[in-house]
């Protein structure tokens, strides 16, 4: 159903996680290569944002449970775990080979006017529209209501919301940057600050449900199944975002008031990817390709699989055993 409250609420949630982490620890917010790196190459720099992405269930558990997905049920057959399995290795090949996904290409990417990012949202975004239109098929929404029906939150999922927007946004525009100094012990902190908030930014969105993900590609096919809340994503996520950036600068010859170079509030430089279009190839198509056929099979890209690893842990090693093998090929 359309959540214009939730996902507005979790989309600035999202905005402020990733920004927060460019600004403040000069990185970016790329869940398939923060991913991978834990299961291949695990850092301070990565480990501490998926521990607090992975932790990010347990607030939401407690205070919010309804946002927790009605997931399809976990895989019980030799069958269903090859197929989860598989699901997981083109998913770990294809954001690997295509240099990213989601959170990477289209909300940091784009935001930061890459135009690799750019193409590699273009190629994964149609190739799951097509997919879940033509080849997987898109839930109905319940009882036969339109998907297109707003829907509003109830008092105490409003309180939880609104007050862990407002604590995210507090935190990390005026309490980091007067508390914590340049260190690596700060960094490791605020990395796994942020990977709590962009967790509870998924599960608020609903980018977190793979049924609603999959309702948004609808408009090509059945306008009653089409749930335009992921729209807000782009709206509260990605806009704020280019703005932060455009800002900001982050990455530029750009210097503060006494002369020197604007460094991140909690690093010595900046750490962007450095790629350029010419450096495309048949493989980032290719890997493009592959994470938008399972994007528009499942509805799921790396940061939403890795909470419902937590909640269904079948599913979840089923999953991530084949995205650890894809991601190291």
């Amino acid at each position: 159903m359309f959540t214009p409250i939730h996902t507005s609420l979790g989309a600035l949630l999202l905005y402020q996680s990733s920004s927060a982490l460019l600004l403040h620890n000069g990185a970016v917010f790329g869940i398939s290569s923060l991913l991978s790196g834990v299961m291949l190459n695990p850092s301070r720099d990565n480990v501490p944002i998926i521990a607090g992405l992975l932790s990010s269930v347990i607030p939401v558990y407690l205070f919010a449970p309804t946002l927790i997905p009605s997931y399809p049920a976990a895989p019980n057959t030799v069958a269903s775990l090859l197929s989860t399995t598989g699901a997981g290795f083109l998913l770990g090949w294809g954001t690997k080979s295509g240099r990213g996904c989601t959170s990477g290409h289209m909300l940091c990417g784009i935001s930061r006017l890459s135009a690799r990012s750019l193409i590699a949202t273009a190629i994964f975004f149609t190739t799951a529209l097509l997919t879940a239109n033509f080849v997987s098929g898109i839930p109905p929404c319940p009882a036969g209501t339109p998907c297109y029906t707003p829907v509003y939150p109830s008092t105490s999922d409003l309180a939880f919301m609104v007050g862990t927007t407002v604590i995210t946004f507090v935190t990390n525009s005026f309490v980091i940057p007067r508390v914590m100094d340049r260190s690596e012990r700060s960094r490791t902190i605020f990395s796994y600050l942020t990977g709590l908030q962009f967790g509870v930014g998924l599960f608020i969105s609903g980018m977190a449900d793979p049924a609603k993900v999959l309702r948004f590609f609808a408009f090509l096919s059945d306008p009653a199944r089409f749930d335009p809340s992921l729209a807000l994503v782009i709206l509260f996520g990605i806009v704020p975002s280019l703005i932060t950036y455009l800002c900001v600068k982050p990455g530029q010859d750009k210097q503060d008031r006494n002369g020197k170079p604007v460094k991140p509030t909690l690093a010595e430089s900046w750490k962007l990817p450095t790629a350029t279009v010419a450096e495309i190839d048949w493989r980032f198509v290719l890997g493009a390709m592959v994470f938008g056929v399972v994007w528009g099979l499942r509805g799921v890209c790396p940061g939403p699989a890795v909470l419902r690893s937590v909640l269904q842990p079948v599913w979840g090693l089923a999953q991530m055993s084949g995205y650890m093998l894809g991601s190291s090929i």
